[in-house]
């Protein structure tokens, strides 16, 4: 039973420490609308879209003003494109307008994002998934509300370089193609290892080839929360601190059980996932680093905040996984730069550089996330800097992922501004020695040795 000081605590956390859920995503099979007609395929996946997605706005809001529940962003994925387009797109083009299609339907519904502009690629590319990717730039500049995601390694197969020098050019290529828009469009690219088929954050959200017809799944975001206890027990042992964390990251998945399963009774969609993860906003007071610096930093970037991230993150999936059936996607702690106050702060401070970054993606849900480098940063070293991040997932049997902003015309000492939850950062300096001739070579870097359980 929900005693009245949990009702109390619970509106607590919401009006004071900006807890919310941070998405209803509701996921979408386009297994069904494959046809080699391409306009029959447009046509096929709007009506889909548009049919299954009609209600997901309104009974968000209606969940919204009967239980308080800020609920931040409505959204929709959709399997990968790469897969549904293969008998239709002849070239990139026609991929391309795929992606005119999918943003007309999610305007047509009035959802935030659509994702699923998507390729899997972690061991071979087929003529067209590389006609996908090479898309990318002109979908991206061609769209507003379309999320890009390729998964290029997994621990079972490897890395696939030929794809990494690839999504390498096609980021810088992206970059310039909104360069007017701060290159905007790499905002709504990301690159995996280990890419999860449920995953409800953008922009790597997309509809698993596993899953059902049509599933609702949440995404419960409380850094806010979390740093608020955290005052509470300052001071105290790790074990009471482990179980505050804990214990409060179980409050909070309780709240996206509860909008899931209505969601999923009142569209008639059966329910997926649970992801409880600490995804920061700039707003002050909903910050990952803030909650680091709580846990005894002076900032993040210091000695010791690999392992402060470590605790965090652990702990938050143990609280979350005792609070639902089903939890999945990320779950954990997100470090985006430019959403999060705190580590722009610590950016700014210079404690806080893009390698430590990387050490700390080790540990925590996703990676290098939301960075701002410089516009003339060399597609050779963006291929490098997702090589790296992609053997940390591929040898710690982990997700990782790489979303970077070339911002063109900008460099280090300067700022860029995206607005909403995207928020704004420092352009960060990057390594300027080159890493060209190993991603020149082609084929794909091996699965680890633990990879071979069979």
């Amino acid at each position: 039973m929900i005693n009245i000081f949990e009702v109390k605590e619970t509106n607590e956390m919401i009006e004071k420490e900006n807890l919310d859920v941070r998405t209803i995503t509701l996921g979408i099979s386009l297994l069904d609308c494959i046809t080699d007609d391409l306009e029959k395929l447009r046509s096929n996946i709007f009506r889909k879209i548009t049919g299954k997605a009609k209600d997901l706005v309104s009974v968000g809001k209606e969940i919204e003003r009967e239980y308080g529940i800020p609920i931040v962003n409505k959204r929709i994925s959709v399997t990968p494109i790469a897969l549904v387009g293969a008998s239709a797109c002849k070239s990139p083009e026609d991929y391309a307008l795929i992606a005119q299609t999918l943003d007309e339907a999610a305007k047509e519904v009035g959802v935030n994002f659509i994702g699923g502009y998507s390729a899997l690629v972690s061991k071979g590319m087929t003529k067209g998934e590389e006609n996908l990717i090479r898309s990318i730039p002109m979908a991206l500049s061609q769209t507003s509300l379309v999320c890009s995601s390729v998964n290029l390694g997994s621990t079972r197969t490897g890395i696939n370089m030929d794809a990494v020098r690839l999504m390498g050019q096609i980021i810088k290529e992206t970059a310039e193609a909104t360069g007017d828009a701060d290159s905007l469009g790499c905002a709504k690219l990301v690159v995996f290892c280990n890419a999860p088929d449920d995953n409800p954050f953008m922009a790597g959200a997309f509809h698993g080839v596993t899953e059902a017809d049509a599933i609702i799944n949440v995404g419960v975001s409380g850094p806010g929360v979390v740093n608020t206890v955290l005052k509470k027990v300052r001071g105290e042992s790790f074990e009471v601190l482990c179980e505050t964390i804990k214990k409060t990251a179980f409050k909070v998945t309780r709240v996206g059980q509860l909008v899931a399963g209505e969601a999923s009774r009142r569209l008639g969609v059966p329910f997926g996932i649970v992801d409880l993860s600490l995804a920061p906003t700039p707003a002050v007071g909903d910050s990952v680093a803030d909650i680091l610096c709580e846990i005894g930093l002076e900032q993040a970037g210091a000695p010791g905040t690999t392992a402060a991230l470590a605790l965090l993150n652990d702990q938050v999936k143990k609280g979350g996984v005792m609070a639902s059936s089903y939890v999945g996607g990320l779950s954990g702690a997100f470090i985006p730069v430019s959403e999060d106050q705190g580590m722009i702060d610590a950016v700014e401070a210079g404690s806080l550089t893009l390698e430590k970054l990387e050490a700390m993606t080790c540990v925590c849900s996703v990676g290098l996330d939301m960075i701002a480098i410089p516009g003339d940063t060399a597609a050779s070293t963006i291929s490098g800097i997702i090589a790296d991040e992609m053997a940390i997932g591929m040898v710690n049997q982990k997700t990782t992922a790489v979303r970077v902003i070339p911002v063109i015309g900008k460099g280090v000492g300067e700022k860029v501004e995206f607005g909403g939850l995207l928020g704004h950062a420092p352009i960060m300096p990057v390594n300027q020695y080159s890493c060209e001739a190993f991603i020149n070579r082609k084929g794909r870097i091996p699965a680890p040795i633990h990879s071979f359980k069979n």
